[in-house]
């Protein structure tokens, strides 16, 4: 028996190497990556907009969607005669991002220097819920206010934070398994630190869309907090989210 799991376990183990390495080699494309990340807030884009960002040659960015499509790494929308191209599904979205994190996991954090840079920082779109500096602060928001408890790493609904969302205007999504939980936590790169993502994170981000709380910065995966929306975090939530606060933070010299 000791035998047979030995041998299963190295046959899948080269299964699963062939897989790694098949994905990683898309992805470690730079143009492949550049147009993958230029997509990772969850929009969709035209085969023109994903060349100009990877600065590559229509016909060459063209080869490059299609091998990442056949893979499943890309999905395509079509408006005509029109086609738009997104990313398959939320887990393409996590790899990149996990990629990200992994990559700036021992190297010393620096302070962005663009305003652009500044703001992807503050409050950007992943996939399809909020990341950067306010997320995480919303995040430490809900676990202070005991609607969202930590427990070895996972985040789960608290029956106050089930209550607060529905007050707030939240449907919360019907529980699923352990596999696609409502509730989760996603590695924040830039914060290295941990946000609220899944179906919840989803759902929290849309409902500040739907009250002007935010709004998205074109061709960027940036979002801007409104006025409203400063006032709502600070009522609602006792989130800082004012511009004076924000650049203060952003320009701030970080340690290690």
């Amino acid at each position: 028996m000791v035998l047979t799991r030995s041998r299963n376990c190295h046959r899948e183990g080269m299964i699963n190497g062939a897989i790694i390495a098949e994905v990683a080699a898309l992805v470690g494309d730079p143009a492949r990556a550049t147009m993958l990340s230029a997509l990772v807030d969850g929009r969709a884009m035209s085969a023109s907009e994903l060349a100009l960002a990877a600065r590559i040659t229509p016909q060459t960015a063209s080869t490059h969607l299609g091998r990442l499509t056949e893979a499943g790494l890309l999905a395509v929308d079509r408006n005509g005669r029109h086609r738009y191209f997104r990313l398959a599904t939320p887990k393409v979205a996590e790899m990149i991002e996990g990629i990200v994190a992994v990559a700036l996991e021992n190297r010393p954090r620096f302070s962005p220097v663009s305003p652009q840079a500044r703001t992807v920082d503050a409050a950007r779109i992943c996939y399809d819920h909020l990341a950067g500096r306010l997320s995480v602060d919303l995040t430490d928001a809900l676990i202070a206010r005991d609607f969202i408890v930590i427990d070895d790493g996972a985040a789960a609904i608290t029956t106050a934070g089930t209550r607060f969302f529905n007050e707030f205007g939240i449907a919360l999504p019907a529980r699923r398994s352990a596999r696609r939980p409502v509730c989760r936590l996603c590695l924040d790169w830039t914060e290295r630190r941990p946000h609220i993502a899944g179906p919840l994170g989803a759902a929290i981000t849309q409902r500040f869309f739907d009250l002007g709380g935010i709004e998205r910065m074109r061709r960027s995966h940036a979002v801007i907090v409104t006025p409203s929306g400063r006032r709502g975090l600070e009522e609602t939530f006792g989130v800082d989210a004012s511009e004076n606060r924000t650049n203060q933070a952003l320009t701030a010299p970080s340690g290690n």
